[in-house]
């Protein structure tokens, strides 16, 4: 049996942050907060977005737990702002990975990995 590799950890931040983007809502949270130059309040997003509130703090338990947003809790009120280092670290991750200029065929038989040049 063939050992299992270790997989890599810009792999693994691709994935955390894919996650956080695979919802329509926690994207518009996102663009929304990016383009701000200030917190928002999440009473502010519920009136926008079509979603139960209890729904809305799910999507930004998300986006918090992938490390793009950062919340301050001000009893009983929770500020929410982009966290402009994770969010340019994730840019770069993710045009890194949209970029790559090879591609890899991998022999299922053998296991081998040629890389191509395109």
């Amino acid at each position: 049996m063939t050992p299992k590799i270790k997989l890599p950890e810009n792999s693994v931040e691709i994935a955390r942050i894919s996650k956080a983007l695979s919802h329509p809502v926690r994207v518009y949270i996102l663009q929304k907060l990016s383009k701000m130059n200030s917190c928002c309040y999440s009473g502010d997003l519920i009136e926008e977005v079509p979603i139960a509130r209890s729904t809305l703090s799910e999507h930004l338990k998300e986006l918090k737990y992938a490390g793009l947003i950062q919340g301050e809790i001000n009893p009983p009120y929770i500020k929410y702002c982009i966290n402009r280092e994770n969010w340019e670290t994730a840019r770069q991750l993710l045009l890194s990975f949209l970029n790559e200029s090879y591609s890899k065929e991998i022999n299922c038989e053998t296991n081998e990995v040629t890389l191509q040049k395109q």
